[in-house]
């Protein structure tokens, strides 16, 4: 056998070997767990029952309309606010300067202590530059106690809303708002409670 074969003999003996300690089984134990896991996030859906609270004809000044309505937390996380944010077009300039709010109440944050007033004696356009929380409680604290329902509205509940509205009566010349019309829009914008440890 010549030189050359010789040597390329063992090159290729050599390069086998290699491919043998490089691609060979070995022998041991082995255990392999798997870890399965999932992350499925929460429903903040807040509700309006009715969606219309009011709609009313015909008013004149010194006219007052009572009516009810429910925020209602129909998704599977706590509400910590609701912020409300008002808006109005009317048909007659400063119309909604004559259309009072003289309370909106959350009848299950009050209290024997006091009423839960989200809303005290405003007009539309004292509103539209507000934003008060619909779901805060406002009522007074009696010795460090607060009764009614804590701030915010737990998944599953719902808060009972009453409020007053008023053509106010000024005892001036208001003529200039017969046959005049407001059309108002509540936002309802409700905002989920801080994150925790799950």
């Amino acid at each position: 056998m010549t030189l050359k074969k010789k040597l390329a003999m063992g090159v290729a003996t050599g390069a086998l070997a290699l491919s043998m300690i490089g691609g060979g089984t070995y022998a041991y134990f082995n255990d392999v767990e798997t870890s399965t896991n999932s992350f499925t996030a929460g429903t903040l859906d807040l509700g309006l029952n009715p969606e219309t609270i009011i709609d009313v004809t015909n008013i004149k000044p010194g006219d007052w309309m009572n009516r009810t309505f429910k925020l209602e937390n129909n998704g599977s996380l706590d509400i910590s606010k609701i912020f409300l944010t008002t808006e109005y077009t009317e048909s007659v300039a400063g119309f909604g300067e004559h259309i009072v709010v003289d309370f909106l109440r959350n009848e299950d944050k009050g209290s024997i202590l006091g009423d839960s007033n989200v809303i005290v004696s405003k007009t539309l356009a004292e509103l539209a530059n507000m934003t008060p929380d619909a779901v805060k409680n406002e009522s007074p604290k009696f010795f460090g106690w607060q009764g009614g329902e804590k701030s915010g509205i737990k998944a599953g509940t719902v808060d009972n809303m009453y409020v007053k509205f008023r053509f106010n009566e000024n005892n001036q010349d208001q003529n200039a708002y017969q046959g005049a019309s407001v059309s108002l829009t509540w936002k309802f914008d409700a905002q989920q409670t801080a994150g925790e440890s799950k």
